[in-house]
C-alpha cells in the first residue's frame, strides 16, 4: 500500500478544508460573544504592557454576571492596587483609590485606553456585540493563520471606533485566532491575535491574546487568563459602586 508523502497529504488537507462549507455564522458569532462569559464568572488575570523603552504588568481579578455587568479590580502592583472599573448595562465607572475619586465614563470614552493599555474600556468589560452591532459575512479561507475568514462591518447608528472587524477563527469555529480592527477611515488601527488553547472552568478557550497597535512599532499588550471559573454564583451586590470603592 502506496502511503502519500506528508507534503501531498498537506496540500490534500488544506484543499478538503478550501473545499468545506463554513459552519453555521450566527451560532459562530454567539460563541464569540460569549465565549469568555456565562451566567456568572470569577477570573484572574495578568496583563503586560510592553512599549520601546519600558514595561509593566497587572495583575486583576474579575467578576461578571451575564452580559450586562462586569467588575475588574487591580490587585497588583500595590501602586496601581483597588483600581477598579464597574459596567452596568450601558454605565462605566472607574474608581481611583490614590484619590478617592469615583470617575463615570461616558460613551464617547468607551473606545479609550483603559489604564495606558492597548486595550479599550469596551474590550475590557466586553461591552460591543459581534452578533447585534456587526453585519457579518463570510469571506472563505485565511492561510495565515489558517482558519475560516468572517469580515464583520459595523450596523449604521452603532457608535464606536470600528467600521470594520476581520475575524479568523478555526475550521469548527468555536475559538478565534485573529481579528482586525479597522477605524472610520478604512485603516488598520490594531491586530488581536489568540493563543496558548487551555480547559479553564471545564470550558476550553485561548488563554492569551496579545493586542498590537499598528501605529507603534515596538508596543503591544498581552493578556493572559491565569484561572476562571465558569457559572459562578456572583452575588448580584458585587455590582454596586458601594464594592467598586472597596475595590475587592
Amino acid at each position: 500500500m502506496e502511503v502519500a508523502h506528508p507534503r501531498r497529504m498537506g496540500a490534500l488537507l488544506l484543499l478538503l478544508a478550501a473545499t468545506a462549507a463554513p459552519p453555521d455564522l450566527d451560532l459562530v458569532l454567539t460563541r464569540l460573544d460569549d465565549l469568555y462569559r456565562s451566567k456568572g464568572s470569577v477570573a484572574r488575570m495578568e496583563l503586560t504592557v510592553t512599549a520601546p523603552r519600558s514595561s509593566r504588568t497587572l495583575r486583576m481579578k474579575a467578576w461578571t454576571q451575564g452580559t450586562e455587568k462586569s467588575l475588574v479590580v487591580i490587585e497588583a502592583p500595590p501602586r496601581e492596587a483597588g483600581i477598579a472599573t464597574l459596567r452596568v448595562g450601558d454605565n462605566l465607572w472607574n474608581h481611583l483609590p490614590r484619590i478617592a475619586r469615583t470617575i463615570r465614563v461616558p460613551p464617547s470614552m468607551m473606545m479609550g485606553s483603559w489604564m495606558g493599555t492597548d486595550f479599550t474600556n469596551d474590550d475590557l468589560v466586553k461591552e460591543s456585540s459581534y452578533r447585534d452591532d456587526f453585519s457579518s459575512r463570510w469571506d472563505g479561507r485565511s492561510e495565515s493563520p489558517a482558519g475560516w475568514r468572517i469580515v464583520s462591518d459595523v450596523k449604521p447608528g452603532v457608535v464606536g471606533r470600528w467600521a470594520r472587524i476581520d475575524i479568523i477563527v478555526t475550521d469548527d469555529g468555536l475559538l478565534p485566532l485573529e481579528m482586525r480592527y479597522f477605524d472610520r477611515k478604512g485603516r488598520l488601527a490594531r491586530t488581536m491575535s489568540f493563543d496558548d488553547e487551555k480547559v479553564l472552568g471545564g470550558r476550553r478557550i485561548p488563554t492569551h491574546m496579545t493586542m498590537v497597535p499598528a501605529d507603534l512599532e515596538g508596543q503591544k499588550t498581552e493578556m493572559r487568563y491565569l484561572e476562571v471559573q465558569f457559572d459562578a454564583d456572583v452575588p448580584e451586590s458585587t455590582f454596586s459602586l458601594s464594592e467598586l470603592e472597596r475595590g475587592r
